[in-house]
């Protein structure tokens, strides 16, 4: 007997509030009511409650989304399958009636209501789609228990033939699964042979009997371990031949699908797509469909499982092998399913056998129905459901996550209530990528960038995670989105939108941030260290290579007298005021970094002539720290005397330094390869070192 819980939910829809109240009262005794004064909090409704609701009333004419708009949703999201809906309206043309019926509304009620006829009507949609739900229920269940009774017979005849030919319990298994794995990748990639998925399913089933003519073959030539002989094999083949007899022998049921497919597979699984295979020598595509998925299913497991005559190959080694052409000639397109879905193969294969999964499906029903003896199966799912509503909505709140849906048709965007109030949104919001509200959250170069990422996904890899700030109560701060992809069950799957949730990683980006600038940069001056450095200056030489550089390395000349005389305390002064100057007188473009102690190194790039840069830096570096005066010595390598090679520029630069430092006076000097000596560019300290300079050779900055 179906009766009526105070627990079933009707929504309500009508844009007028007193029409809402008026409905309420009528049915609010019996019925939990939910309200949407629009069709866009119609649509949110269903998507949130879904087959919870017993009923939906609804307006035809309302703002922002109609009556008609809200049965179209339904349909495309299949909920007016499990839903019933009711007319409200006081509009009678026939216009509007015929459409209504023909998005599935299936009765109207006319204002002004009357009480009883509104208590009638309602009890009697929902009582007549419960009896149909309950039908339904147990035609299923019923299906489910004959189709898993044939799947257990074919599987004990198969494996009878498996015991005797001494081959893997799985070697069915396997081929059943691989069928099916192939026959669904080769439907996306063509419709040429016109395969459905209940199609599938019986050719996946057939599949299992594939070898049952072995079981007339000789033992001693079914299990030999060594190689066959000519005469010996001749005898092989004919089990081909034997199970498509045995199948073809059968008295009854040869008008079945199932039966057609099993003969194909059995008669014809040993062609070969060249037209050198057994019984019949068929060629290309005058093998079934059926025959060529299995041979390959049956090849690949064969290759990858022991036999009596040889060992298990892997997983890799099988499918080039079929590749190559090494195990016969296949279909092109079978072999690019293969491909398309080899790194998926093991997986799946290693699963629970189907038969395990059913017996502890079985197991969990039978605990509910002992807890729940009083229950349809109805009832216990929507009561699951409500759990697993209940779970989510307290675990969205406690990991304060954003978390959300997005629905391609119609386009809505669904927001959990603790992710909207934290972006400052509704929790339904339509159309949202044209929606200023939800816009304004992040850069439009952001929203497009996912967007195309969730459209680029498959079923198979349905997941994507994209970083980028996202506007909280008015602060950008950085999240990472991780979403998933949701795609149809049809034979060709359709992107049908997404659900997801936003961590918010601002803390967490900032101290990584925080740990990466402490490992690359030297804690006194600030500057790059010296590793740090040295892995830029090769990366910009490796991006480009045609550019002109100068490596330069500098000390301070009296460094040691300032620590000595000062203390070290104001020597590290004088070595973040040093550091302090040298990024204000280097280029953007340029890499300043502290070598060690005194040391310091700079990479720049330059287009005519390196020497003004150069002398600009070393004029602007020397001066005073309040008594302390400082100057320095410089070496100066350049990448096109020395190539464009780190080490040798760091080397050549050094050795530059070290002339300037043996001559004892503080300046500057490039390092000339091709002469093997060092040459004075400028004096740096005292007017007399010109003449110093020509008395080392002559004037170097043309060097």
């Amino acid at each position: 007997m179906i009766t009526i819980s105070r627990e079933q939910k009707i929504l309500i829809t009508d844009d007028s509030e007193i029409n809402r109240s008026i409905l309420a009262d009528i049915l609010e005794n019996e019925y939990e009511i939910i309200e949407a004064e629009n069709g866009v909090q119609a649509v949110a409704a269903l998507q949130k409650y879904n087959v919870e609701l017993a009923l939906v009333l609804l307006d035809i004419v309302m703002p922002e989304m109609d009556g008609f708009g809200v049965l179209e949703a339904m349909n495309e999201h299949h909920w007016i399958e499990d839903i019933p809906v009711i007319m409200i309206s006081a509009e009678t043309k026939s216009s509007y009636v015929e459409r209504a019926y023909g998005l599935g509304v299936c009765d109207f009620i006319n204002r002004p209501f009357d009480a009883l006829v509104v208590h009638r009507r309602v009890m009697n949609t929902i009582l007549l789609y419960a009896k149909q739900k309950k039908l339904i229920g147990l035609l299923g269940e019923q299906l489910i228990e004959k189709e898993r009774n044939n799947n257990m017979m074919i599987d004990i005849l198969s494996h009878i033939v498996e015991f005797r030919n001494g081959e893997s319990g799985q070697h069915v298994r396997h081929v059943h699964v691989l069928t099916d794995m192939l026959l669904r990748r080769l439907i996306q990639k063509t419709d040429q042979y016109g395969i459905s998925s209940s199609e599938i399913s019986l050719i996946s089933t057939a599949s299992a009997l594939h070898d049952i003519g072995k079981i007339a073959i000789d033992e001693k030539v079914l299990n030999k371990p060594g190689r066959l002989t000519d005469e010996e094999f001749a005898i092989m083949k004919t089990h081909s031949r034997i199970g498509a007899d045995m199948l073809e022998g059968i008295p009854i049921y040869q008008n079945e699908q199932l039966v057609t497919y099993a003969y194909e597979i059995c008669r014809w699984h040993h062609e070969r797509y060249d037209g050198r295979g057994y019984p019949d020598g068929l060629k290309g595509d005058e093998i079934p469909i059926s025959a060529q998925v299995v041979a390959m299913a049956d090849v690949y497991d064969a290759l990858t499982s022991e036999r009596v005559y040889k060992k298990a190959f892997t997983h890799e080694k099988a499918v080039q092998m079929i590749l190559n052409g090494e195990c016969g000639t296949f279909n092109p397109q079978i072999l690019e399913c293969l491909m398309d879905i080899s790194g998926r193969i093991q997986k799946e294969l290693n699963s629970e056998a189907p038969a395990q999964m059913d017996q502890r499906d079985m197991n969990n029903m039978v605990q509910e129905m002992m807890h729940h003896e009083e229950l349809t199966a109805s009832e216990r799912t929507l009561l699951l459901l409500e759990r697993e509503r209940e779970k989510y909505t307290f675990f969205a709140a406690m990991s304060q996550e954003i978390q959300f849906e997005y629905n391609v048709s119609p386009p809505m965007t669904i927001m959990a209530p603790w992710g909207a109030e934290r972006l400052g949104i509704e929790e339904t919001i339509m159309d949202p990528y044209n929606d200023p509200r939800v816009t304004r959250l992040s850069s439009q170069k952001d929203w497009k960038e996912m967007a195309r990422m969730l459209r680029e996904t498959t079923p198979e890899d349905p997941i994507i995670r994209y970083d980028c700030k996202i506007c909280c109560k008015g602060e950008f701060r950085w999240h990472r989105i991780v979403a998933r992809a949701m795609w149809s069950p049809d034979d060709v799957p359709v992107y049908q939108g997404a659900i997801g949730e936003a961590t918010d990683i601002q803390d967490s980006r900032q101290m990584l941030d925080t740990l990466r600038r402490k490992a690359s940069h030297d804690a006194l001056s600030g500057l790059l260290n010296h590793a740090s450095a040295k892995e830029l200056i090769i990366q910009r030489m490796a991006e480009q290579p045609e550019g002109q550089y100068a490596l330069v390395i500098f000390d301070l000349d009296h460094f040691k007298q300032a620590n000595d005389t000062y203390g070290h305390k104001f020597g590290d002064e004088v070595i973040k005021f040093t550091a302090a100057k040298l990024e204000q007188c280097t280029r953007n473009m340029d890499i300043a970094a502290r070598v060690g102690g005194d040391e310091f190194l700079i990479f720049l790039d330059y287009q005519n002539d390196v020497e003004p840069i150069i002398s600009r830096i070393f004029y602007s570096l020397t001066g005073s720290y309040e008594d302390f005066s400082i100057s320095l010595s410089m070496g100066v390598a350049k990448s096109e005397m020395v190539g464009m090679d780190y080490d040798k520029l760091f080397r050549s630069a050094d050795q530059a330094l070290y002339a300037v430092k043996r001559s004892g006076r503080g300046q500057y000097r490039y390092y000339d390869e091709s002469m093997h000596e060092m040459f004075s560019a400028i004096s740096t300290i005292d007017s007399d070192q010109d003449e110093q300079a020509e008395q080392d050779g002559g004037n170097s900055q043309d060097e």
